[in-house]
C-alpha cells in the first residue's frame, strides 16, 4: 500500500495531480480544494490510499491526515465507492460531515450530487458511532488516534475512552495519540 508521497508537482487539474517521486509521475485523484492549494514546481507531501480493481489502480491524496480519514470512512458505507467519497469530501469540509452525522442530518448529504436519499441515510446510520461516543462526538483526528490505537493492540473501547479523556488537552493528532497512550500505560500500571 502507498500510505504517503512526498515529491515535485508537476501538474494539477480539476480534481488531480500529478507528483514526481524519484522521476515517476504518479496521478492523485483529490478534491478539488487540495488541486487548488498545491502549485506546479513546489514540493508536496500527500496521505495517500490505493485502491485496487480489477482493471486498474487508482492513488488518492489529500494534504490533510484527518480528510484520508473520513475519505477512509465514508468507503466503508455499502453503497459508498471512492468517487462518491471524493464527491462529498468536494463538496462539505470534515467538520461538516462530522456535524452531519453526529445530528443525523442526512439531508445534508442528499445535497451532494450522486448521493441519493438511501445512500445519505446509511452514511448517516453507518458512521454514527465512529463520530461519536457517549453522546460526544470525536474529531477525524481523534477517530484516528482511536484506529492507531487499536492498531498497537488496546481494544477499541478502551482506546475511544482513552482518546476521549485526553481530547481537550491537544489539538494535533500525533500529541493526542501520545496523551493517549501515556493514559492508557497508567491505567494499565494501577
Amino acid at each position: 500500500m502507498i500510505a504517503s508521497l512526498r515529491g515535485i508537482a508537476q501538474t494539477t487539474g480539476t480534481g488531480t495531480a500529478v507528483v514526481e517521486v524519484n522521476g515517476v509521475g504518479y496521478l492523485i485523484q483529490t478534491t478539488h480544494k487540495t488541486a487548488k492549494a498545491i502549485s506546479p514546481g513546489s514540493e508536496v507531501m500527500l496521505h495517500t490510499c490505493l485502491i485496487v480493481r480489477e482493471d486498474a489502480f487508482a492513488l488518492f491524496g489529500f494534504l490533510e491526515q484527518q480528510d484520508l480519514v473520513v475519505f477512509d470512512l465514508l468507503r466503508s458505507v455499502s453503497g459508498v465507492g471512492p468517487k462518491s467519497a471524493l464527491a462529498i469530501l468536494n463538496e462539505l469540509s470534515v467538520e461538516q460531515i462530522s456535524q452531519a452525522v453526529i445530528s443525523e442530518s442526512d439531508s445534508t448529504f442528499k445535497a451532494v450530487s450522486g448521493i441519493g436519499a438511501k445512500t445519505a441515510k446509511l452514511i448517516t446510520l453507518t458512521l454514527a458511532d465512529k463520530f461519536q461516543g457517549s453522546g460526544e462526538g470525536l474529531s477525524a483526528g481523534s477517530e484516528s488516534a482511536v484506529e492507531a490505537l487499536v492498531g498497537l493492540g488496546y481494544s477499541e473501547r478502551e482506546s475511544r475512552a482513552s482518546v476521549k479523556k485526553v481530547s481537550g488537552h491537544s489539538t494535533s493528532e500525533s500529541e493526542l495519540l501520545k496523551l493517549a497512550l501515556k493514559d492508557l500505560a497508567k491505567a494499565k500500571s494501577r
